[in-house]
């Protein structure tokens, strides 16, 4: 994740939004020629009312008038679509580049979601003490769940992998999400049929 000290400040960027539809409903990608900025999940459709389709469409294409996506926002797109069709592949796609200042330097939220991205995998979980053990401070486990608070782009940097020490799921997008959270840990666990 790590950029040189001469990338645009993200409020430099032209950037472009693009809307995705996947089974966890609107997904909107924001990002620019850099890299993508953010990734939200709007819940617009209930989970009861969306189908068993587990692909990704591109909806809506680029606002701002852009009428090109830009290589990062198809780099995700790509990814996305793999992960949502066969989450096990994923493992074996290089990420997008990543252009949003919480995820460059030296912060212990950055390095907390670089640590999750490089070192829990597809179908694992880790607990909030474990990851804070593993960027570095066994005791900022609070801190740890600010992270992933504050995490830009879920899905690519998988906040939904963490969980309480109990084995519980805890807390996804504030509790609103806590069911996407179970689906999407449900859906990493699916296996490859031979």
């Amino acid at each position: 994740m790590e950029q040189g000290n001469n990338m645009k400040s993200p409020s430099q960027c032209r950037q472009r939004t693009i809307s995705l539809q996947s089974p966890l409903g609107k997904i909107q990608v924001s990002g620019c020629e850099n890299g993508v900025h953010t990734i939200q999940i709007l819940m617009d459709v209930p989970p009861a009312e969306r189908s068993g389709d587990t692909s990704l469409s591109c909806v809506v294409t680029v606002s701002n008038g852009q009428e090109e996506m830009g290589p990062e926002l198809q780099h995700c797109v790509e990814w996305l679509r793999a992960y949502f069709s066969e989450p096990w592949t994923v493992g074996r796609l290089p990420l997008p580049v990543f252009h949003h200042p919480t995820l460059h330097g030296d912060s212990f939220t950055s390095r907390v979601l670089q640590t999750l991205v490089r070192d829990v995998k597809v179908g694992e979980t880790v607990s909030y003490k474990r990851l804070a053990e593993m960027a570095g401070n066994p005791r900022a486990v609070r801190a740890v769940g600010g992270a992933m608070r504050r995490n830009p782009v879920p899905l690519l940097i998988p906040c939904h992998r963490v969980i309480s020490s109990g084995g519980q799921s805890g807390m996804y997008m504030g509790g609103k999400g806590n069911h996407l959270k179970q689906w999407l840990l449900t859906h990493e666990k699916v296996k490859e049929e031979d």
